[in-house]
C-alpha cells in the first residue's frame, strides 16, 4: 500500500514527527524503519531521521499484511456506503455480528467485508474493523482496509474525535428534549448485562429527542465514550428502555430486537486531510415501526 502526503507547513519538519501529527502510530512508524516498509520524499528514497521541507511531498509504501487463515470468507451481501483506497464504510444489518464468535464464526461483517476484497483482487486482504455494533444494531460500521489506516485514526478513537450517532425508538417520553447522561458503568461478574454503578468505568451519552409520541420517543445519540452496550444502559437508566431489548427492557411484539441505528459516522480522514461525513437512514423495519408506535 502506497500513501503520499504534500507537507503544507511552514518549517522544516521530522518525518515521524509529521506523520504522528497526522495520526501514525509509534509501532507501525517503527515497523518501517525496520524494513518493513520505504519512506520517500520527492519520490527519492531517504532516512526515517530526515527532515520534510514545506510542499514537499512525503511516500510511505508498506507491504501488504498477510492474510488472517482463521477469517473465513463469505460472500455474503455488503450494502457499501463509501468506499475508497484506504476506507469501507458498511451500513450493517440488524442481525449480522461484526467479527466471528461462538455464535457465528464464518458470516459476519469482517469474513463479508474479506469476501469482497478477495473478490476485487485487493492487495491487502486483511481487513481492521475500527467500530463494531452488537449482532442486532443496525448502521453504519468503519473498516480499514491495511493496517496504515488502522493506525493513523487510532489518535481519533482515543481522543473520541470520530462521531457516532444513533437513532432510537424508546419506550415512554424523555425527562427533556436534550441531555448528557454522565453515569459510569460497570461489568458484573458472569452477566451479559452492565449496570449503572459508582463503580464502574466513566460513560457519557449525550441525547436528542427528534420526534415525540404518545407512549414512545424517537431519539438521537451520540457516544463520548465507547462502553459496552452504553446506549441501552444508559436509556434504560434513565427510565426509556429501547423497544425491544429483552436485556434492559422487555421484549416486544413489534420487534423482535432493540431498535437501535447508527445513522452518522464522521472523522478526519489522515489521507486527504478532509472532513468525511456519512450517514444511514432508518431502515425500512426501524420507520414502520416509528409509523405504528408514534
Amino acid at each position: 500500500m502506497e500513501n503520499t502526503w504534500v507537507y503544507r507547513g511552514s518549517e522544516p519538519i521530522k518525518i515521524k514527527r509529521y506523520l504522528q501529527s497526522l495520526g501514525m502510530g509509534h509501532r507501525l512508524f517503527n515497523d518501517i524503519k525496520h524494513e518493513e516498509g520505504a519512506i520517500q520524499v520527492d519520490h527519492r528514497p531517504v532516512r526515517p531521521t530526515t527532515k520534510l521541507l514545506p510542499n514537499q511531498p512525503l511516500t510511505i509504501t508498506v507491504a501488504p499484511e498477510v492474510p488472517d487463515p482463521t477469517v473465513a470468507v463469505s460472500e455474503g451481501p455488503l450494502t457499501v456506503v463509501y468506499e475508497d483506497a484506504n476506507w469501507l464504510v458498511i451500513n450493517k444489518p440488524a442481525g449480522l455480528s461484526s467479527v466471528p464468535g461462538p455464535s457465528e464464526a464464518e458470516d459476519t461483517v469482517l469474513n463479508r467485508v474479506k469476501g469482497y476484497l478477495v473478490a476485487k483482487d485487493s492487495p491487502d486482504l486483511r481487513p481492521h474493523l475500527i467500530t463494531r455494533l452488537d449482532r442486532f444494531t443496525s448502521g453504519l460500521l468503519l473498516v480499514a482496509k491495511h493496517r496504515v489506516a488502522a493506525s493513523m485514526i487510532s489518535q481519533q478513537l482515543e481522543s473520541r474525535a470520530v462521531v457516532k450517532e444513533y437513532l432510537a425508538i424508546v419506550e415512554g417520553k424523555l425527562p427533556q428534549d436534550h441531555g448528557m447522561i454522565d453515569q459510569p458503568i460497570l461489568r458484573v461478574k458472569d452477566q451479559a448485562a452492565r449496570v449503572v454503578d459508582p463503580a464502574g468505568q466513566p460513560a457519557r451519552t449525550e441525547y436528542w429527542l427528534e420526534e415525540a409520541g404518545t407512549d414512545h420517543s424517537l431519539v438521537r445519540l451520540r457516544l463520548h465514550s465507547g462502553r459496552t452496550h452504553q446506549i441501552r444502559v444508559h436509556l434504560a437508566w434513565l427510565g426509556n428502555p429501547l423497544v425491544g431489548d429483552p436485556l434492559y427492557g422487555q421484549a416486544s411484539p413489534l420487534l423482535a430486537y432493540q431498535a437501535l441505528h447508527a445513522t452518522r459516522l464522521a472523522f478526519t480522514d489522515p489521507f486527504s486531510e478532509q472532513p468525511l461525513a456519512l450517514t444511514a437512514p432508518l431502515p425500512a423495519a426501524l420507520a414502520a415501526l416509528w409509523e405504528q408506535v408514534k
